[in-house]
Parts: structure tokens; C-alpha cells; sequence
């Protein structure tokens, strides 16, 4: 089962930022495989439904920043997105990095790799349906958290599957984050790190959730969430986090 709190004198949980990257290009197969390399606790990733109905595996809702080509992914087909190369923006070295789909991800997955998945879209051409379906299937329901900004979308899940654990993510200082977190039937909140305080580390874990921010880049700023006592922590360079991580360990 994906672990969403880190125990007690444990290092913290890494969370690959859309694999790596800020090490290989975001959300392919190159990337999800570099933080593996790395040794992430679980890589996240972001979906949206095309217009044929298949996964894909892509931050934004256009394929124009990070391939070679346009356009809105709901009004192309898998064959279309497939023939994108989505490595040479990045590096030449990356160049014929295909788009992946959700199930391409689950099968590198094979159940050894925790998965963070970003329900994009909300949902939008029953993005929540297709996704479950998709675990259920490879059944791989224990081995993910599901995040949105729709928690709309994360209470759905809890009604069709509620053996998924869900985390609501939002840019914001809440007046009670953990009732918000209750209303989504959430397990974890996913703010922004910039909203993260002791404070709001203590109320959840009190709540009896766990607490995952993100996207957190610098080590200075690592080491003061480490010391907060976060449960895990999503970057572009897990290395860095990892490096940071031992560093504390060591010094005790």
C-alpha cells in the first residue's frame, strides 16, 4: 500500500515532481524512470482524457509547451498524441520521447512504484470514472493517492472506490484545512509550500492526516519543512531532497 505518512524516525517520503523534472523532460517515461534511478519514495503525474477517450499523461491541457506540436489534448486522438515528440524540448538527447498514457505508466509501474496522480480536469469526459476503472483493473487501487484542486472530483472517488486515498491540493491559507479535508473525505492535504507552517503540520497530523506540499526546489527550503515535520515533499530534483534528506539523518 502507498505510504502517505512517513514513520516515526524516518526519513521523508520523496515525491518525484512529474518524475524528474528538472532532470529529464516532465512526465515521460525517461523522467519516471530517472527518479527511480534516484530511489523516490513515489513519483507524481498529472492525466487528462483525449478525445478518444485514452489516459494521457501530460501537465497542462495543450500539448504546445512540452512537444512538437498544438493543440488541446480533449480534441486530439491517441495516434495523434503519439506521434509527438516530447523529449527534444528538453534535451536533444531526449529526442523521440513519446507521450505515455496512464496505462503505459501502470504497467512500468508494475505495482513496485507508488503513484501520485493529478486528476486534471475534474470531471471532465469522466476523467475519475476511467481512471478508477484503469486501477481496478491492474488493480492498483492500494498502490496510489489521487490529488485534484476539484475536491468534488477526490469525494467521487471516495464513492466509487473508497480503498483510494485521496489528497485535496490548494494554493491558499484556509481558515480550517481540516474540515475542507473532511468535506473532500480527503486523507491528506497537498498545499502549496509556501502555506505550510508548524501550525498547520500539527493540525493535521492531529486530524490523523498526513501532509504532502510541493514543488520544493531548494535545499535551504527542504531542510525548514524536513524540521516542520511534513510527511513528504514533491520536487523537480529528488536528488537534491534525497541528498538533503541523508544529510539530516547523518547529523542526527
Amino acid at each position: 500500500m502507498i505510504q502517505i505518512q512517513k514513520a516515526a524516525n524516518r526519513r521523508i517520503l520523496v515525491m518525484g515532481h512529474r518524475g524528474a523534472r528538472g532532470l529529464a523532460p516532465e512526465n515521460t517515461i525517461a523522467s519516471f524512470e530517472t527518479a527511480r534511478k534516484i530511489g523516490v519514495d513515489c513519483v507524481e503525474l498529472d492525466v487528462h482524457v483525449s478525445k478518444d477517450a485514452h489516459l494521457i499523461v501530460m501537465h497542462d491541457a495543450t500539448v504546445d509547451r512540452t512537444t512538437d506540436g498544438h493543440g488541446y489534448i480533449k480534441d486530439m486522438n491517441l495516434s495523434e498524441i503519439k506521434a509527438l515528440d516530447a523529449g527534444s524540448w528538453f534535451d536533444p538527447r531526449y529526442a523521440g520521447e513519446m507521450v505515455p498514457t496512464l496505462e503505459e505508466i501502470l504497467e512500468w509501474s508494475g505495482g513496485e512504484m507508488p503513484l501520485v496522480i493529478e486528476l486534471k480536469g475534474g470531471f471532465e469526459q469522466g476523467l475519475v470514472h476511467r481512471v478508477i476503472d484503469l486501477l481496478w483493473r491492474y488493480d492498483m487501487t492500494n498502490e496510489v493517492i489521487l490529488i485534484s484542486f476539484d475536491h468534488r472530483a477526490l469525494q467521487h472517488v471516495k464513492a466509487l472506490s473508497p480503498e483510494i486515498r485521496t489528497g485535496i491540493l490548494f494554493v491558499a491559507r484556509l481558515v480550517d484545512p481540516i474540515a475542507v479535508a473532511r468535506g473532500a473525505v480527503a486523507d491528506a492535504l497537498h498545499p502549496n509550500w509556501n502555506y505550510v507552517d508548524h501550525e498547520l503540520v500539527r493540525e493535521t497530523h492531529t486530524a490523523g492526516l498526513a501532509l504532502s506540499t510541493w514543488t520544493v526546489n531548494e535545499p535551504e527550503d527542504m531542510r525548514t519543512l524536513i524540521e516542520m515535520g511534513v510527511d513528504s515533499i514533491g520536487t523537480d530534483y529528488p536528488d537534491r531532497l534525497v541528498a538533503v534528506a541523508e544529510e539530516m539523518d547523518q547529523a542526527g
